[in-house]
């Protein structure tokens, strides 16, 4: 698992145009089958948390839960953020693989 890398690939996936993030932003990509992996802070609500779970089951979108929200926002540049979602294939995978 590197971590490093993970956070690396994620901020160049934003400075890149291909990660949404918030409730709703990341919540429109799954339904819209635009999103490849879905990531959640670990201290977001245990609802904002079901809710993702059992969407991304529903649509077979991988799913990770990562960091905190302060630490998520900070990797791609924002505010905190409680969820949000890479839209490009080959992003999706290489962070994956740094993270399992």
């Amino acid at each position: 698992m590197n971590v490093k890398k993970a956070c690396g690939m994620l901020g160049l996936a934003m400075r890149a145009g291909k990660v949404a993030s918030g409730e709703f932003a990341t919540e429109k990509a799954v339904k819209e089958y635009k999103a490849y992996l879905v990531i959640v802070a670990s201290d977001a609500s245990e609802n904002t948390q079901k809710k993702f779970r059992n969407m991304c089951q529903y649509y077979k979108v991988p799913y990770l839960v990562f960091e905190t929200k302060e630490e998520l926002g900070s990797i791609i540049g924002k505010e905190y953020r409680a969820s949000l979602a890479v839209c490009d294939k080959n992003f999706a995978e290489v962070i994956r693989e740094h993270l399992s």
